[in-house]
């Protein structure tokens, strides 16, 4: 059985090195001091403090409502339960596609603001100028191709994306550009398995998939919906590792009951 290397504190070159020597790359999101530190604790690689906090946590439909000042929140509740993780921050809708300036500003904030280590963003070629300009004040910026959600609504579905060759070709095309201007990782998202791993064998940096295959540098998932917290979402490439809106549905009602009928609390728990 292949050992993989220890990092103590994982870097952008420890991701780096990891793909070099085909060690694959755990990544979860979290957004929150609590969780964070578990996830962090369990030995996950990369922390995802992802704009799916608008679905998970505010409970909007899409991920396009959540603000910057909402994300940097997150984030330095995330990085100061984090000791081991790279933690990466999503630049979320508005803040980054007007110009590289106002692409750069936000990044910034993130950095200062939150204590995270890198940001990520969604597409390729049209948005090199505001990854060269981040890239350029010395911030690590990992991309996001394939389905991008803060698009939902030009796409119009969720379904399988660079399913016909003439977007598969600007998929592979955008991949090589992102890794060509210098950002650290790509994740890929909702694409078919055969491409995800054409493309990760193309490229030098790591790439982390999201519903695109095994053949892939490393995962990621929204941990509500790994550990199970959210059953309405159900597509093919989630896997729940634990069922905690049945657990902690269980446990409130207990509470409530021994509440309600004088149980709790008890002599011994009282002063």
């Amino acid at each position: 059985m292949k050992v993989n290397k220890a990092y103590k504190i994982v870097t952008t070159k420890s991701l780096f090195e990891m793909k070099q020597n085909n060690d694959k790359i755990s990544m979860l999101t979290a957004y929150d001091y609590s969780l964070a530190k578990i996830i962090d604790r369990a030995g996950i690689d990369v922390i995802l403090v992802g704009d799916s906090a608008s679905n998970v946590f505010a409970g909007h439909e899409t991920t396009l409502p959540i603000t910057l000042d909402q994300m940097i929140y997150h984030a330095s509740s995330v990085v100061k339960a984090t000791k081991r993780a790279l933690v990466v921050v999503d630049l979320p809708f508005g803040s980054y596609q007007s110009d590289s300036s106002g692409a750069l500003k936000s990044a910034i904030r993130i950095m200062k603001e939150s204590g995270a280590h890198a940001v990520k963003l969604e597409g390729g070629e049209s948005q090199k100028q505001s990854i060269e300009r981040i890239l350029q004040a010395g911030i690590p910026v990992m991309g996001h191709l394939g389905l991008t959600p803060q698009s939902i609504y030009k796409f119009g579905t969720y379904t399988v994306r660079a399913q016909e060759k003439i977007e598969a070709e600007k998929l592979i095309n955008d991949s090589l550009l992102l890794e060509k201007i210098g950002c650290f990782g790509i994740v890929l998202e909702k694409i078919p398995a055969k491409l995800a791993e054409k493309i990760a064998s193309k490229l030098n940096i790591p790439v982390i998939g999201i519903g695109a295959g095994k053949n892939v540098d490393g995962q990621v998932l929204v941990v509500n919906d790994m550990l199970g917290m959210n059953k309405e979402f159900s597509p093919r490439f989630l896997r729940r590792y634990a069922d905690l809106d049945s657990l902690i549905d269980k446990a409130v009602k207990n509470y409530s009951d021994d509440v309600k009928r004088g149980d709790f609390p008890n002599n011994n728990e009282q002063y």
